[in-house]
């Protein structure tokens, strides 16, 4: 999918790291990042410009045997600590198949 794919305006730097991330450590077959930022506008870890809390859609055969423990292990590994520490809420789906 493009940094524009369904309408959607194209990422800023951080949801751009989490993709190339993403890719480069699992090859999701299909990978949709979602910034939810504003929908916790005045909450806890709110930043102004977004980019504070995310939700991960994807589906990769990598993670296909895995518990559900070892996907989200597998997640964070692939974002690694320095950009995990950037972001406040990460939300994850994983489709089968």
């Amino acid at each position: 999918m493009g940094k524009e794919a369904q309408g959607r305006s194209p990422e800023g730097p951080v949801a751009t790291e989490i993709r190339r991330r993403i890719e480069a450590a699992l090859a999701p077959e299909q990978l949709e990042i979602i910034d939810e930022s504003e929908r916790h506008r005045g909450h806890a870890g709110w930043r102004e410009g977004g980019e504070s809390h995310f939700r991960l859609r994807l589906r990769a055969p990598s993670l296909a045997r895995m518990s559900r423990l070892a996907r989200h292990r597998a997640i964070h590994a692939a974002l690694g600590r320095d950009l995990m520490a950037r972001i406040h809420a990460l939300a994850i789906e994983i489709e089968e198949g």
